[in-house]
């Protein structure tokens, strides 16, 4: 579970949130069509991202069917990647719209969202103490993306370096949904403008369960 201003989130191993009062999925940083971005640049990467992608989303929407999801930014991995998308993976987004609200949230990535794609865009959305967005500001009440946070541990005499939700109990950074996606380590200086000191926790996805550990136990 991972608290922010007094409300309850049950964090997924797959790196969503739900909200189970208000029936609402948070996802970041997608990512889609991000293979073929590089592709486009000369670097080759397996064209297969936005298929897994979408994959892992309609497994955790499956398994919370929200009334709602909102999805906190960088869906995309360029402006023009919503292009790309091959007719399979818009009936896959179709599909997982259906009979539920959609919100688009706007991202550094992905600034003009597309109008074709189902649900509604907005740059932010705040829902009773919480405040949804693309990138972190540090205030209370807020749930953002954009940094990709992930967290290095020592175990048992080995290293893990996993994606983790960064929490203080006041704000929260999400980790990043996509299948190409990297991470930022929480130790490094974008988290300490966003939580000011090191007493915030890592919630590390484990295989199996979620493991919480002080960000100040983490490298």
């Amino acid at each position: 579970m991972v608290n922010v201003a007094g409300v309850g989130l049950k964090a997924d191993l797959s790196g969503a949130l739900f909200w189970e009062e208000e029936s609402l999925l948070v996802v970041s940083d997608l990512h889609l069509e991000k293979g073929s971005s590089y592709a486009a640049r000369g670097t080759l990467l397996p064209p297969y991202d936005t298929v897994a992608t979408l994959g892992r989303l309609a497994a955790v929407v499956a398994r919370h069917d929200p009334r709602m999801v909102i999805a906190l930014g960088d869906s995309f991995h360029d402006r023009t990647a919503h292009h790309r998308l091959s007719a399979p993976d818009r009936e896959a987004i179709a599909a997982l719209q259906a009979r539920r609200d959609w919100i688009w949230i706007s991202g550094n990535h992905d600034p003009a969202l597309p109008d074709d794609l189902g649900g509604v865009v907005a740059n932010e959305v705040a829902i009773g103490p919480i405040a949804f967005r693309h990138e972190p500001t540090g205030v209370s009440g807020e749930i953002a993306g954009h940094l990709h946070p992930k967290a290095r541990v020592t175990t048992r005499g080995r290293t893990m370096e996993r994606r983790c939700f960064a929490c203080d109990g006041e704000r929260a950074v999400m980790p990043a949904f996509g299948a190409y996606t990297g991470g930022l380590s929480i130790r490094d200086a974008a988290f300490s403008k966003i939580f000011q000191t090191l007493s915030f926790m890592a919630h590390v996805l484990g295989d199996n369960r979620l493991h919480t550990i002080a960000a100040s136990r983490c490298y």
